[in-house]
């Protein structure tokens, strides 16, 4: 059976297009987390990026507690770690700290 240029390239154009669909889209890890300040007593919630996938929660919380210690505040737990954007109301509840770290 013989093949023209034009059947090749639409064929190829066809195969590479159900590719990317069939890939899954990428996903992001995001945690959402408790923190405090000292002297005077400060607390917030926030949410943040931490990458592609979801590190195992020793890691994840390592991560977190290191980004903000270098804002000056103390991680107190990691709430949940969750792929996929963060819900309208996590991002109204962050406020200020929504991606902030």
């Amino acid at each position: 059976m013989k093949y023209s240029m034009k059947h090749l390239i639409s064929l190829s154009a066809a195969l590479t297009a159900l590719a990317l669909l069939a890939s899954p889209a990428a996903a992001t890890c995001y945690a959402e987390y408790k923190a405090k300040q000292d002297n005077p007593l400060q607390l917030h919630y926030g949410v943040m990026q931490l990458g592609a996938t979801c590190p195992p929660r020793g890691e994840a919380q390592a991560q977190v507690s290191a980004r903000l210690s270098r804002g000056g505040w103390v991680l107190l737990n990691v709430i949940s770690l969750f792929d996929g954007e963060p819900s309208k109301a996590q991002e109204k509840n962050a406020g200020s700290n929504y991606l902030r770290y």
